[in-house]
């Protein structure tokens, strides 16, 4: 008469048996007592907007000399895309950010208020250089020009510069982002502003 053997064979793991024991009681109590936060408390507003601030999506849109630094800025050098900025939609029903790049004609400004009419809410509106944020060089005689994009639309941020370069531009989206999640404060410039300032020649 044979016996059955109670020795596990060579590589078996006896703990195999207990996997599906579970100690529901004590592991909740671990959870419970553990320092640990294995959870995080926040209001749906703060949700959406860490949402839309991290998958901000321009439109294909640019007028003037303002639109080749917008391009470099998406370019490999500078990579808009790591701020989530990188998806550059064709359809303005597919964007909510708006880059206005350059020189706003009068002839152009119905076009413009139609694609930013366009666009779903929330939307976003970012005047880049000086054309957009006054009409530039343009401003005195330039009577094609619209002096100023925000008199047609609303516009968040403001970068000045005449073209201004990518880093400025990636500045500003920071700047929208900040809008976007709500952050309250004053505003510091970065410290190669006063650097810069200093060089200035001035006379009173």
């Amino acid at each position: 008469m044979s016996t059955e053997s109670t020795t596990p064979p060579a590589g078996y793991d006896p703990q195999r048996e207990h996997m599906l024991d579970f100690d529901v009681d004590q592991q909740l109590q671990k959870v419970i007592d553990t320092e640990d936060k294995n959870f995080i408390l926040t209001s749906l507003d703060e949700v959406f907007n860490w949402a839309r601030l991290s998958s901000l999506w321009p439109v294909t849109f640019g007028l003037a000399c303002c639109a080749i630094e917008m391009m470099a800025c998406s370019a490999t050098r500078y990579d808009i895309d790591r701020f989530g900025a990188g998806a550059f939609r064709a359809s303005p029903r597919q964007a909510d950010l708006m880059i206005v790049s350059g020189t706003v004609t009068a002839k152009m400004a119905r076009r413009l208020k139609l694609i930013y009419d366009q666009m779903p809410e929330p939307k976003w509106v970012v005047a880049m250089g000086s054309c957009a944020i006054g009409g530039g060089p343009y401003f005195k005689y330039g009577y094609h020009v619209v002096k100023g994009v925000d008199l047609l639309v609303p516009v968040d941020v403001y970068i000045p510069g005449c073209p201004p370069r990518p880093e400025v531009l990636l500045d500003g989206l920071m700047r929208l982002q900040d809008k976007i999640r709500g952050r309250k404060g004053k505003f510091r410039p970065p410290k190669w502003v006063a650097n810069y300032a200093k060089k200035i020649p001035y006379r009173k």
